[in-house]
């Protein structure tokens, strides 16, 4: 067997060697800094140019973000600031004009964690909706608009959020995001491939930079430095508050645990991964919790929004055994049957279950970023699968189905990226058995930008309809996934643009798909 577990020999040996930077990144998040104060910071160009965001809210709170970086592309990471520690002021308010502060104050943002800012709000009202903005110097930011999530069992009528992954930079406009920037959402969900950590370049004059494949912390703070340059991503950042979630391409292409893609470990992967994280976490709405310790990141997470719905982000990388068989598709695979293998991780599985069984909100929705349906890409009655996907954990998918029926849970609902394709299917106890109890749905979204112009239908999409009778609908355009949750019923609406290789494209829903509270599975499909 070839199944791969956590070397903790390495990552111990990582992190007493790694411990002097990483107690100072922790110290960093508390405002302490071996950099001086810059008592009055002057800059030649504006700070926020990585725009403002807010993510993860909680009925009295919520996180505030920004990275003051005038020169975001500088190639030392640094992002155009000095070694020094800023003061940088806070301020939310009930009304767009900020005639009605309500909560305000100060972070200091430290060159150990790139003048990033984290501010945990509280002490607001739940479900209301907020603006906030930064101050540094004289410079004063866009601002945001956030939402506080309502206090949990409240009534509810509706909930509507939105769901991405895979903005590939090189291979298309962000008009999608654009588009999404204008619905009425409580909320984003982003399920992760943030960003490309390659050397592609593309044709349309979107190549990455640096040029180089992403390995240094100032190699990933610079491609985060040029995603967020795009206008459409912060605009939809400065609109919703997000709960996001990191895959394979935030790292490395189908990394696994302490193995890069190519099966390569040891302390030069732990180094790359624990500079990713730290990007990571410098440029998205996170708190405090999710702080790397070097190679380690708790990303995993669960928010509930009244009585209507539990979102459980769940990690499919850090603790996942590597890949089955060698990776890639597979037409005979036993290794993926193994009862020993993990996608989850012990803990991580354990508490997903148990919150799953714990549940009072109608819909219990699972934010994963691999897709967990069956996906027999061969003709006929033999059988292939991706590795990197659910199928080539078979057993930990059986064990997390046979979890969610033997705990009664009701509404289960899986939200998916990563495939570039969007899929709405029924999840089975037994895939192969027609008759087989149906456990959720899932529903997965395709890309904003990654493969490019896409179309509605390709022959890989044909023959997983014709092999897989679970799937009752499938797209191959760009876009994203809307979804309306009342205590009755949920709708998907998969919205989609005709191109991304030019910007200004139009948005229309290709189609809406309905599932009904206590029917498991999709009752209707509108096309």
């Amino acid at each position: 067997m070839s199944s791969y577990r956590r070397r903790p020999i390495d990552r111990r040996n990582f992190l007493a060697l790694a411990g002097g930077g990483t107690l100072a990144v922790a110290s960093a998040v508390a405002g302490f800094s071996a950099a001086p104060a810059w008592a009055n910071p002057r800059f030649g160009e504006n700070p926020f140019s990585l725009g403002v965001a807010s993510g993860d809210p909680l009925p009295d709170g919520v996180v505030l973000w920004t990275r003051l970086a005038p020169d975001p592309l500088a190639p030392d990471g640094r992002g155009g600031m000095p070694d020094r520690t800023i003061s940088v002021q806070w301020q939310v308010a009930e009304d767009p004009k900020f005639r009605h502060v309500v909560r305000s104050g100060v972070h200091r943002a430290t060159p150990e964690l790139g003048h990033s800012v984290h501010v945990e709000v509280s002490g607001l009202r739940a479900d209301r909706q907020y603006w906030y903005r930064f101050r540094a110097g004289p410079e004063l930011s866009e601002v945001g608009r956030t939402r506080t999530a309502p206090e949990p069992g409240a009534a509810l009528s509706s909930l509507a959020f939105a769901f991405a992954s895979c903005q590939n930079y090189p291979q298309g406009y962000y008009t999608a995001l654009r588009h999404m920037s204008e619905e009425d959402l409580d909320l984003v969900i982003h399920l992760g491939d943030y960003i490309y950590e390659g050397t592609a370049q593309g044709s349309i004059g979107r190549g990455h930079l640096p040029a180089t494949e992403c390995f240094s912390l100032a190699d990933y703070r610079v491609r985060y430095g040029q995603y967020k340059s795009d206008v459409d991503l912060r605009a939809c950042h400065a609109a919703f508050p997000w709960m996001v979630i990191m895959d394979d391409h935030d790292v490395d292409n189908n990394w696994a645990a302490d193995l890069d893609g190519h099966d390569n470990g040891g302390a030069e992967f732990l180094d790359r991964r624990a500079a990713a994280f730290q990007a990571y976490y410098e440029h998205m709405p996170l708190r405090q919790a999710a702080l790397p310790a070097g190679p380690d990141m708790q990303l995993y997470r669960r928010l509930v929004f009244g009585d209507l719905a539990q979102f459980d982000m769940v990690d499919t990388r850090q603790y996942r055994d590597n890949q089955a068989c060698g990776d890639g598709r597979k037409f005979d695979c036993d290794e993926r049957l193994d009862p020993s293998r993990t996608m989850l991780g012990d803990a991580q599985e354990s508490w997903l279950l148990d919150g799953l069984g714990n549940a009072t909100a109608t819909w219990k929705v699972l934010a994963n970023q691999i897709f967990m349906m069956q996906g027999d890409s061969a003709y006929g009655p033999e059988q292939a699968f991706g590795m990197d996907t659910w199928d080539g954990y078979a057993a930990a998918r059986q064990r997390l189905f046979d979890g969610v029926r033997d705990r009664g849970v009701e509404n289960f609902v899986v939200v998916t990226g990563d495939a570039h394709r969007s899929v709405a299917a029924n999840l089975k106890v037994d895939f192969d058995d027609p008759d087989s109890d149906i456990v959720g749905t899932e529903f997965l979204g395709t890309s904003i930008s990654s493969g490019g112009d896409g179309q509605d239908m390709d022959a890989w999409g044909r023959r997983w309809l014709d092999e897989n009778p679970h799937m009752k609908f499938h797209n191959v355009q760009r876009g994203y996934a809307r979804c309306e949750l009342t205590p009755n019923e949920w709708r998907t609406d998969y919205r989609v643009v005709p191109y991304v290789s030019e910007p200004g494209a139009p948005i229309s829903t290709r189609a809406s798909v309905y599932v009904e509270a206590g029917q498991p599975g999709i009752q209707h499909v509108e096309e």
